[in-house]
């Protein structure tokens, strides 16, 4: 027991089997692991019950013969698959080196049995695996195609409707479902695209593309909102970045719709920015880099881990408040690894957030700037470096009761009265989530007046609207603020404005 084979390595409890035997064939040495396998004791002492003085052949009949010696070819020193046999003459695969030690041999022989048995079942349980994620991808793209058709068809006979020029409240409620079924056809989109993505079977369609074109089309459709939520937005792009790249469109522009809706929903005051950077060159591959950022509610730095995963929201009265269902973000980290790039954010909950991400694209010529790519980078650290002031603006409006934040309440709450008596409650509903969010550190009393407003707008209920609104706008006076700033909350409403009112309501 325990014994050491020329002093060099320990074997008797080695987990692979040794066995070794003298040029005739016959074994002088096997190790526990070759007994306890192959049902042998440690000694013969007569019982015929040992390995121990037993030829090789008994052990491996395909292999050697009884009658023969060793061979020089026997013990090449090549690992072969063999059969070998245990004392009840019953055999099982094995993996087995055969080598040379002066006038002796070496055999090492691994059990293959269990090793086959396991992949035998890895192999089960991947096919099981692979079928289940086929059912589950049949299942979605049935399902997804199945609720677009109805979607699709009421969303058609309803825009048919409003082309008859329907009475307002009629119209007020096809409009209303003509958004429900936009609304749920992103749903859809979405749950098609990350069923694609977890199924690993999404591809890119890599085409030629003018990239200033797309960054445009990108603007025009996030504009008009940011404007009339009335933020300030500001698009850089390096004149680094080749005028013609190729790449996937489509999904890029998917990318920045996701984040640029996302600053928009989340961001009440102050501004949104998009700036696109070269980073880096190698070949004719470009590196690119896009940030957008946000002066908006910001995220808290223990849930920005949940930020990427699926299905998921830093809190869920961000789902119960601005809706959504937590798939855009993980979309986009995965759709941005593909592209070869990666997605990070920064942020300070009540200080905005600023998304980053990098894609990797063909050069597809065109002209382009002389800077270095470094120099983009530069640039890019330059301007958040000068952006401290206009932050510092943005926070104070976010304080109840400041300057800044009665000014905000100010415009916000003129563009409101005039969405209201033009009874386009999309408007309303967006210009009240920013009142709502500009009230958010006030007291108790105006956060429920607020609240009560908000209800009545979504209700499209004028004459509750007209009552909340009043109600609001004269608790909001300065001298019924925490801080009072001299400043009169907007003289507009939606009482005694004599003609003004007639004008709107026609």
């Amino acid at each position: 027991m325990g014994e050491d084979w020329n002093g060099a390595f320990p074997v008797e409890d080695a987990l692979e089997m040794i066995l070794m035997f003298d040029g005739a064939g016959v074994v002088f040495y096997a190790n526990a692991a070759a007994r306890g396998r192959l049902g042998y004791t440690l000694e013969d002492g007569g019982s015929g019950e040992g390995l121990r003085g037993r030829h090789v052949s008994e052990v491996f009949p395909g292999s050697f013969k009884s009658s023969e010696g060793i061979s020089e070819g026997q013990a090449a020193g090549r690992t072969e698959h063999l059969v070998m046999y245990r004392r009840n003459r019953t055999c099982f695969p094995v993996e087995a080196k055969f080598v040379r030690n002066r006038d002796s041999y070496i055999c090492m022989a691994n059990d293959m049995l269990e090793r086959e048995h396991l992949g035998r079942e890895i192999e089960q349980v991947r096919e099981e695996a692979g079928q289940a994620a086929r059912v589950k991808a049949e299942f979605v793209a049935n399902v997804t195609h199945e609720l677009r058709t109805p979607v699709n068809g009421i969303l058609g006979n309803v825009r048919e409707l409003l082309d008859n020029s329907p009475e307002e409240g009629t119209a007020k409620a096809l409009r209303l479902v003509e958004r429900c079924c936009g609304d749920m056809n992103k749903i859809i989109d979405n749950i098609l695209d990350f069923s694609k993505l977890d199924a690993g079977k999404f591809t890119l369609e890599l085409r030629k593309f003018h990239f200033r074109n797309m960054l445009d089309y990108v603007k025009a459709q996030h504009i008009s909102r940011i404007t009339e939520k009335g933020l300030d937005f500001f698009l850089t792009v390096s004149p680094q970045v080749p005028e013609y790249v190729v790449g996937d469109e489509l999904r890029i522009v998917q990318i920045l719709n996701n984040l640029l809706s996302n600053a928009l929903k989340f961001t009440a005051v102050g501004k949104i920015t998009l700036q696109v950077l070269l980073t880096a060159r190698v070949d004719d591959k470009a590196e690119i880099f896009f940030i957008v950022s946000d002066t908006g509610i910001g995220i808290a730095e223990e849930n920005r881990d949940k930020l990427f995963q699926s299905f998921s929201q830093v809190d869920a009265s961000i789902s119960r408040r601005y809706g959504g269902t937590g798939l855009g973000l993980n979309i986009c980290k995965q759709l941005v690894e593909l592209m070869g790039g990666s997605i990070e954010v920064e942020s300070r909950e009540g200080h905005g957030s600023s998304f980053s991400f990098s894609v990797w694209v063909g050069e597809g010529g065109g002209q382009t700037g002389s800077r270095d790519a470094t120099d983009d980078i530069k640039t890019a650290f330059e301007s958040m470096a000068h952006a401290g002031p206009a932050q510092e603006d943005t926070e104070d409006a976010r304080h109840y009761g400041t300057p800044a934040n009665r000014e905000a309440l100010k415009k916000n709450l003129s563009k409101l009265i005039l969405s209201i008596e033009m009874e386009n409650w999309e408007k309303a509903e967006m210009f009240m989530e920013t009142v709502r969010q500009l009230t958010a550190d006030a007291p108790p009393d105006i956060k429920r007046m607020a609240l009560r407003l908000k209800m009545a707008i979504q209700k499209g209920d004028y004459e509750k609207v007209a009552t909340q609104f009043d109600t609001l706008r004269s608790s909001l006076a300065p001298e019924k603020c925490t801080e009072s700033v001299g400043r009169e909350v907007p003289g507009d409403g939606l009482r005694g404005q004599g003609s003004g009112e007639d004008s709107h309501r026609g």
